[in-house]
């Protein structure tokens, strides 16, 4: 992990309270910390940096966790190919992620991506922001993503059909900043992040896939400034019981708390003045990008993502 995240860093498992974290470094190469620990002073929880890689979750000792499905092989190769088609060369990717970034002003300071899978828009962030931190509960998400950026390049496995697979390689743009980048393993809803410190945050294909959706839109706003900020939430809004309860749920239903459709309930609490957020953040932009994944060779998942930018 890189020296420049620590002074963002806080105890996970003591939110709402903030208590800034403590390192022990036993390892580094340059900036970068390979292994140690960062140990809140108030729970006394440890959160250890294993190859350069802080695992930030209130359950360390869990990672990865059991049953997370983005833990596989075939989702790795499903998720490079989706973030990294272009760079590949390959005929039938969409790139949604220039949109994405397309929309996004330049601006000083952090930007966090939250639910950043393999890390292609933390990347191409580095274009726009001084510093950028990915973050994901999926450790070989983030492992990957690390390499990526340390090496500029990967030589991806790429599922055919069944267990046949073929190796592509990538380069990153000489136009990226990968040294401005870092990847965390930590979780959307307790964001191990001081109040207030990011001037860009985002939430890509993320919002219907996390226990309390509210929670995270909460927590965006929590570690937002309060003023010289953007937000950028994109989302198919593809509800799931699996995923989170009902109840839960901030659209795709006729009845109760956040009936109707997501995009219009959450564009809500973003601009609300009595509910939830403070201050209200103002909707600048809208639309819809479509973003593709490649199970197989013969199976792809073509999603239409709608999204917002915001800032206050």
């Amino acid at each position: 992990m890189k020296d420049f995240v620590i002074e963002f860093l806080i105890c996970p498992s003591c939110l709402p309270e903030e208590y800034s974290l403590h390192e022990r470094i036993k390892h580094r190469d340059g900036n970068d910390i390979i292994s140690g620990e960062l140990l809140c002073p108030n729970c006394r929880k440890v959160f250890p940096i294993c190859d350069g890689v802080a695992l930030l979750n209130i359950t360390p000792e869990q990672i990865p966790l059991p049953g997370n499905k983005y833990e596989t092989p075939q989702s790795l190769s499903s998720y490079l190919w989706g973030h990294y088609g272009n760079l590949m060369g390959e005929e039938e990717h969409i790139d949604a992620y220039q949109t994405w970034v397309d929309v996004v002003d330049e601006s000083r300071g952090l930007a966090l991506d939250i639910g950043c899978a393999v890390g292609r828009f933390s990347l191409e962030m580095s274009t726009k922001s001084d510093m950028v931190v990915g973050i994901d509960l999926s450790l070989l998400f983030i492992k990957t993503a690390r390499k990526i950026a340390k090496e500029g390049s990967l030589k991806a496995k790429l599922f055919e059909e069944g267990l046949i697979a073929r190796e592509q390689e990538f380069s990153l743009p000489s136009s990226w900043h990968p040294e401005k980048v870092e990847f965390i393993v930590a979780d959307a809803l307790n964001l191990p992040f001081k109040s207030g410190v990011a001037s860009q945050v985002s939430s890509l294909n993320v919002i219907d896939k996390v226990p309390s959706p509210l929670r995270h839109i909460k927590e965006m706003d929590r570690v937002s400034r309060k003023s010289g900020a953007q937000c950028l939430i994109s989302d198919p809004f593809s509800w799931s019981p699996e995923a989170s309860p009902v109840d839960e749920w901030l659209g795709g239903k006729e009845n109760g708390a956040f009936s109707g459709y997501g995009i219009e309930n959450i564009i809500k609490i973003l601009n609300s003045r009595e509910t939830f957020l403070f201050p209200p953040w103002r909707i600048i932009y809208r639309g819809h990008v479509w973003w593709k994944l490649r199970n197989h060779r013969n199976h792809f998942e073509l999603i239409r993502s709608l999204f917002i930018k915001a800032a206050r």
